[in-house]
């Protein structure tokens, strides 16, 4: 519904014209997907590892791995004589590798899903600074226009001239800063009432 349909001129089919949504959809994929492939193979196999770890089937044949061991080394399995007996050594040996290679795999792998998140989280800023700066071009502009043609506005001058000030974006996060200590200032004494 969102989109427009326009006739084909030529073959007379209706063909969907992309609306800003589409294309920044597309635009994020395509991003996403390189992002994706200029994984090193190293950072390919820690994904690969850390999204298998916790499926299903993993965790079954571990649960019947486990069990098998243990039925084995207990001496419930007739046939077998035990080659890991109580308190099972090398099972726990095992287990220990597997959990450290495991562990290094996942951190790895968030170690790279970090990194992902910061550059969106500077692209975001970006973007941000730079919509701040169009609206207070438009401020500016609309604030002129009003002059110009005289009319009263619901705001205060000085409301609008607060708003179409450039942003400091140091003078903000020191603002911000003073804030947080501020908080953390008030949450011991809000807990001892």
């Amino acid at each position: 519904m969102g989109k427009r349909v326009t006739t084909a001129a030529r073959s007379g089919e209706l063909t969907h014209s992309p609306t800003a949504l589409d294309e920044n959809v597309r635009e994020i994929k395509r991003w996403e997907e390189a992002t994706r492939h200029a994984r090193s193979k190293t950072e390919q196999l820690s994904d690969w590892i850390a999204a298998k770890a916790a499926t299903g089937p993993v965790m079954l044949a571990h649960l019947i791995w486990f069990t098998g061991w243990i039925l084995a080394n207990v001496g419930l399995v007739p046939g077998l004589q035990p080659f890991d007996p109580f308190p099972f050594p090398f099972l726990t040996m095992t287990v220990s590798l597997e959990a450290i290679f495991l562990a290094l795999f996942v951190l790895a792998s968030q170690n790279r899903l970090a990194r992902q998140a910061d550059r969106r989280s500077h692209l975001d800023l970006q973007i941000d600074l730079l919509a701040e700066r169009e609206m207070t071009a438009v401020l500016r502009l609309l604030r002129d226009i009003a002059a110009h043609l005289k009319v009263e506005t619901s705001i205060t001058s000085e409301q609008l001239r607060d708003l179409a000030k450039r942003t400091d974006l140091h003078q903000l996060t020191s603002r911000m800063a003073e804030f947080d200590d501020e908080e953390s200032k008030e949450s011991p004494a809000q807990t001892a009432k």
